[in-house]
């Protein structure tokens, strides 16, 4: 397991690090090596809260290529124009859509972008899941322990949006009940978060 540090101005919101592990280690890879990309062109597709948009912006400050967030929201011929424009200068150029299948109508555009690297971050597995939990509570200054992730990660949602909204719950209800994190609060934001525990099937 590894992590990817951003470099943040002072003051910036959000992660520091990038978590990597199963789900997005392909991904990392191939961002350290754009010109190996078909037309320097990558499209990175993934669920939400998964990351993708922290990856774009360290792709972007490393100086290897230029990235373009929330693609799927842009108008495709304006699309289409940033493309041509990164073809014409030799940059290589990152386009972060949101989660797969991302349908594009204009023929040039949806064959351009068929032709490039396509890349999609999936699911983490237990050891990066747990990685992520105590990442997340690591941001908030949240004292959660090895033992805390033992208990929580064979329980928890694989969502990386769901981990975060667990380490939120947790940490909401810690300040709620003026006390740090312990069984009770671990099990009640399990249930806040994925409803009555049901057993998991391995």
């Amino acid at each position: 397991m590894s992590q990817i540090a951003l470099p943040l101005a002072p003051g910036s919101k959000g992660p520091a690090r990038i978590v990597v592990g199963n789900a997005n280690a392909h991904v990392a890879e191939a961002l350290l090596n754009p010109e190996s990309w078909p037309y320097r062109t990558a499209v990175l597709t993934g669920p939400p809260r998964s990351g993708k948009s922290l990856l774009a912006r360290w792709f972007a400050n490393s100086g290897r290529g230029e990235s373009i967030d929330d693609a799927q929201d842009w108008a495709e011929d304006e699309l289409f124009h940033r493309w041509n424009r990164a073809q014409e200068d030799g940059t290589a150029l990152l386009i972060v859509g949101g989660e797969p299948p991302w349908e594009i109508s204009l023929p040039d555009l949806k064959s351009r972008l068929g032709g490039s690297l396509q890349m999609e971050i999936g699911q983490p597995d237990d050891e990066m899941a747990r990685e992520l939990l105590l990442s997340l509570a690591e941001e908030r200054g949240l004292p959660l322990r090895a033992d805390a992730a033992d208990y929580l990660i064979p329980r928890a949602s694989r969502s990386q949006a769901d981990l975060e909204r667990l380490v939120a719950t947790i940490d909401r209800l810690s300040l709620e009940r003026k006390a740090p994190p312990n069984l009770g609060i671990w099990r009640a934001a399990l249930e806040a978060v994925q409803g009555p525990e049901e057993p998991r099937l391995l």
